[in-house]
């Protein structure tokens, strides 16, 4: 079956750069499936889990907070701070990541500017589909 190369790239170094069949990303506007040959474009990524296909089965699936995603025929380039293996996400460590969000959030809401309630709110449904993907383990 046909590949493209699936580069993922946080600020301190390379996580992941190999021929893939399929990647799953959760864009911004919903789930985006890509494969090789794909329209060019750039998505902005939500908080949720990146699946990566090789062989027909799905191989990684990692966490993301959110991100970018750089789409070529050829090539994926996903740009996140953070990258975490479903597996090893902590049910506590999401529960405790959403408690400090909707605290953010509600300060945000009396005192912010639109903008930055928005960014809370993102940051809060992030930690959300962080918690979901811990629960779907």
């Amino acid at each position: 079956m046909a590949t493209f190369q699936l580069e993922f790239v946080s600020p301190e170094k390379l996580l992941l750069s190999r021929p893939v069949e399929m990647a799953v990303l959760p864009a911004a506007e919903g789930e985006m499936g890509v494969l090789p040959g794909h329209a060019p474009m750039i998505v902005a990524l939500r908080g949720g889990v990146i699946s990566v296909r090789e062989g027909g089965q799905e191989t990684e699936r990692l966490y993301v907070p959110g991100g970018f995603a750089e789409v070529t025929p050829t090539r994926v380039t996903i740009l996140a701070d953070e990258a975490t293996p479903v597996a090893q996400l902590s049910r506590a460590d999401a529960e405790a990541r959403i408690a400090e969000c909707e605290k953010a959030y509600a300060e945000a809401a009396v005192e912010a500017t639109p903008e930055k309630r928005d960014a809370a709110m993102a940051r809060l449904l992030s930690a959300r589909a962080m918690l979901a993907a811990a629960e779907a383990v």
